[in-house]
């Protein structure tokens, strides 16, 4: 398959950061890492490879992006306050620099869907929620959408706004739901060894209570959080739902 590394010093960052393209053509895919991994995780642990139908046929294009976790909720020697600051820095690097980045090699008008597994699901549930302008949906994978679960118990103002459970029931804004409402939202996680389907039923709750449009698919005791499920889950997504 296609693939090209390239990077940029990031602004938003003050470090460089690379990003990591497969394929020539397609809706644009935006890989979100798990935890403290970086931009190939998705490609060591074979998910591409799992992927490569999708990808050598033109059905999508992916963009993996690197994770700043460790400098961030991972950082145990970081003020809590400053984990959240460098997480925003996070937030615009995507906005303001990888959006543009993909429109660039594809289209202003190519929709744009992010995935993560684990903590990469929460960020790109988080991504898509705040910014549906620019992207145009979401496959959460094996994701717990409270930001508390990481923080070790701190809790202010930019945990609030960056943890889904606890923002979104109180969105008022129609422009923002609306186009949140016209997303193309999925949730999955199994029932196995470390899921969490209560914490995805919950957060699907708060979901329907707005009135935003998802599919909530909780797979079974079988399923655990690993590798293997997410090279199962997100095949079949891109299979049967785009």
């Amino acid at each position: 398959m296609q693939k090209e590394i390239t990077g940029w010093h990031s602004p938003a960052l003050g470090r460089e950061m690379p990003i990591a393209t497969y394929g020539h053509y397609g809706f644009a895919l935006l890989m979100i890492p798990t935890a403290a991994a970086d931009y190939l995780e998705y490609e060591r642990f074979q998910l591409l490879d799992h992927l490569s139908p999708f990808i050598e046929s033109g059905k999508i294009k992916i963009f993996s992006v690197n994770s700043i976790n460790t400098e961030s909720w991972l950082n145990n020697d970081m003020e809590p306050a400053h984990k959240a600051i460098r997480h925003n820095q996070f937030n615009a690097y995507i906005f303001d620099e990888v959006i543009p980045f993909i429109r660039e090699k594809t289209s202003l008008e190519t929709p744009i869907i992010t995935t993560g597994a684990s903590f990469g699901a929460l960020h790109a549930m988080n991504l898509f929620l705040k910014r549906p302008d620019l992207i145009n949906g979401v496959i959460a994978m094996s994701g717990v959408y409270d930001l508390t679960e990481y923080t070790k118990g701190f809790y202010d103002e930019q945990v609030y706004y960056n943890s889904p459970i606890h923002y979104v029931p109180n969105l008022t804004e129609h422009e923002i739901l609306e186009r949140q409402r016209r997303g193309k939202i999925i949730i999955a996680t199994g029932s196995g060894a470390h899921e969490d389907p209560e914490a995805n039923r919950r957060f699907s709750g708060v979901l329907r209570s707005k009135s935003i449009p998802h599919e909530l698919d909780i797979w079974g005791e079988d399923i655990t959080h690993d590798w293997p499920t997410w090279r199962k889950m997100l095949p079949y997504f891109l299979e049967t739902r785009f």
